[in-house]
């Protein structure tokens, strides 16, 4: 690019776009983030191992209400901004997926099996929020 075409109001307009970004939260987030993508992968192999069907994607299921009660726990007991990053965005992010939720449930639905495709997507939801209420209610409770 022509040093002609980078004009004052175009270099600060792209000064201003810049995004600043604190190296201590994404160290932190990217922390948790590993560390809930491993005990993601050991809980998904355990349950596959001990209860996981042909028919039904339990070890999804299984880490999305853990990790909704886990980050339930850690909200409603007040945690700090930082436990929050490492805890909430870094291990219950990685520890938790929606995507496979939605994919597996999708392909449950593609291959003929609606009603456990609905019962799938029912069962997620509302175990993830039954997860969440006890969470707030032990919390309640101490």
């Amino acid at each position: 690019m022509s040093p002609a075409l980078l004009s004052a109001p175009l270099l600060e307009a792209l000064a201003s776009a810049t995004v600043t970004v604190d190296p201590e939260p994404a160290h932190v987030v990217g922390t948790g983030g590993a560390i809930g993508a491993v005990c993601r992968y050991w809980v998904s192999q355990w349950v596959s191992s001990r209860l996981e069907s042909e028919r039904l994607p339990v070890a999804t299921f299984v880490v999305n209400v853990l990790g909704s009660f886990t980050l339930g726990l850690v909200v409603f007991a007040g945690a700090s901004e930082s436990t929050l990053q490492l805890v909430a965005t870094g291990i219950c992010g990685s520890f938790t997926t929606f995507s496979s939720f939605s994919v597996e449930t999708v392909r449950l639905y593609e291959r003929g099996d609606r009603a456990l495709a609905v019962g799938n997507a029912a069962a997620g939801l509302a175990g993830s929020l039954a997860a969440i209420g006890l969470a707030w209610g032990l919390v309640a409770a101490l």
